[in-house]
């Protein structure tokens, strides 16, 4: 299913004219019916554009130079049908600033027993190709994903689609803008961090707003605006008749109608896309914004509370990367544990956490805010829906970032929670809460994190290793001893990188 209508990648196929061009027009036929099967895939998220056959050093610099040009192209994908000596594509690679996957494939999947001829085999080189290939590539030290096997079996179109993913996350990283409402919770470190730094590696920027800059654009909503959008909360959400009955809760729901325009308003005038506030900071406002930071997460907008800028960037980047999947993504927290059998994780946070990972249809409730500010605020109640999922911690570490990840698995909680006026979600952390809150806790995670059932693993990594991000994994494999020498062996790895 396309979701990414606004973006493609490119598929460029390797040559030479050693051949001939009667073999070059048969590669580049080849290489169209290729884009257009993947193209045509249910399982490929966007479209794949054949760019042609480059088979001259001139043709490849020209084709990665407008890659780099080209603001719909997100990716290319890199085939060598024919053996196309490498050096070739020193120039082109080095210049090159979008990411690419290495397609190891042959047009056709069997071969001919009866009639293959040297004809047949000067043409469908692969083998080789790639391997000549590969070997340029890794000379010059790019990270890049390589996929081998038929293009029409759907798993290499999955994993295909997984960096695919990854690349639509990195080009919004690299156009995102993160608007910060009030300063960090005072105090705290891991919210913190070096945004210059962070612009460098992944591309987003970070800028702060005054308050009463916000304050004014959300005193400027109409009394129009803010009936239509309650029809619409309405509709997505059960609200109690007793609510709209009750003039104070009433109020209060409208408030946070007129918080959300406002903000949402104020981030598409500067094409905003992830925000942060923080209690401790809302001086011009009229609260800490709840169901109205709720529902932006639900259009898409990247959140993280108290400041957390990184938790808000990579919130809005899963968000793209899930676009179309199943499974939701939202700001969380680990808040309390609940040492049973087995030991499980309650996650929560004040009121920002986002319904697209609700089990069931939210409610709306009126209830009492009491960290920071005291008041009345309407807020969003459920409990996320049952499956694996993963945490995501984005952290400065100084020198570097670090991306670490938990595998978990979310249960219904054994009962209910009638005095929790927050949304929430129970999980199983992988292997188990022992090690992996160890484990958590020694790779320096956040408190904060970002919460999907909408991508995977492979997303990640491909993610991960597009920026040259360091990432480490905590799952069902996960063995402390081992987990901390890599940790140790990653700072030498990335401290020899940088300095060579």
């Amino acid at each position: 299913m396309k979701v990414y209508n606004d973006k493609n990648v490119w598929l460029v196929t390797g040559s030479q004219h050693l051949y001939g061009p009667t073999v070059l027009q048969q590669v580049k036929e080849n290489s169209t019916v290729i884009a257009q099967g993947l193209s045509e895939s249910p399982h490929l998220s966007a479209q794949v554009l054949a760019k042609g056959v480059v088979t001259t050093p001139e043709e490849i610099l020209a084709v990665c130079q407008q890659a780099n040009s080209d603001d719909h192209c997100v990716g290319l994908i890199l085939w060598m049908h024919t053996f196309s000596p490498a050096k070739m594509w020193i120039a082109g690679l080095s210049l090159l600033a979008k990411p690419y996957l290495h397609l190891h494939t042959q047009f056709g999947a069997a071969l001919p027993w009866a009639s293959i001829d040297m004809n047949y085999m000067n043409l469908n080189q692969s083998a080789h190709g790639d391997r000549e290939f590969g070997h340029i590539s890794t000379r010059l030290r790019q990270e890049r994903k390589v996929v081998v096997g038929h293009w029409e079996r759907e798993n290499v179109q999955i994993k295909i689609d997984d960096w695919v993913r990854a690349a639509m996350g990195l080009a919004e990283a690299r156009g995102l803008k993160v608007a910060r409402f009030g300063d960090n919770m005072r105090q705290v470190a891991v919210t913190d961090g070096d945004k210059v730094a962070a612009q460098i590696q992944f591309g987003f920027e970070v800028n702060a707003y005054g308050l009463g800059e916000l304050a004014s654009v959300c005193d400027a909503v109409t009394s129009t605006e803010l009936d239509t959008l309650i029809e619409e909360y309405k509709k997505l959400y059960d609200i109690a008749p007793s609510l709209f009955n009750d003039a104070h809760q009433y109020d209060m729901l409208k408030n946070e109608a007129r918080l959300e325009l406002g903000m949402e308003r104020f981030m598409e005038e500067r094409g905003v896309k992830a925000f942060t506030n923080c209690f401790e900071n809302l001086t011009g406002l009229s609260g800490l914004p709840g169901l109205a930071t709720q529902n932006l997460m639900r259009k898409g907008y990247g959140y993280g509370g108290e400041g957390d800028w990184k938790t808000a960037a990579m919130n809005r980047i899963v968000k793209v990367m899930s676009l179309g999947r199943e499974g939701g993504t939202s700001f969380m927290e680990d808040y309390t544990y609940d040492f049973g059998l087995p030991d499980q994780v309650l996650g929560a946070h004040m009121l920002e956490i986002c319904p697209s990972i609700a089990g069931q249809k939210p409610t709306v409730e009126v209830q009492r805010h009491t960290i920071g500010i005291k008041k009345d605020i309407a807020r969003l109640l459920f409990t996320g829906k049952p499956g694996p999922a993963m945490n995501i911690s984005l952290i400065d570490l100084g020198n570097r970032f670090r991306m670490v990840v938990n595998e978990v698995d979310t249960v219904e909680p054994p009962a209910s929670l009638p005095h929790l006026p927050v949304a929430k979600a129970l999980w199983q952390p992988r292997p188990n809460l022992e090690i992996a809150a160890a484990a958590w806790i020694y790779s320096g995670a956040a408190h904060h994190s970002v919460y999907t059932q909408g991508i995977t693993l492979d997303h990640l990594n491909d993610f991960a290793e597009m920026l040259d991000v360091e990432m480490v994994v905590i799952d069902e494999n996960t063995r402390l001893t081992e987990f901390k020498k890599e940790l140790r062996h990653n700072a030498v790895y990335y401290h020899m990188n940088k300095g060579f």
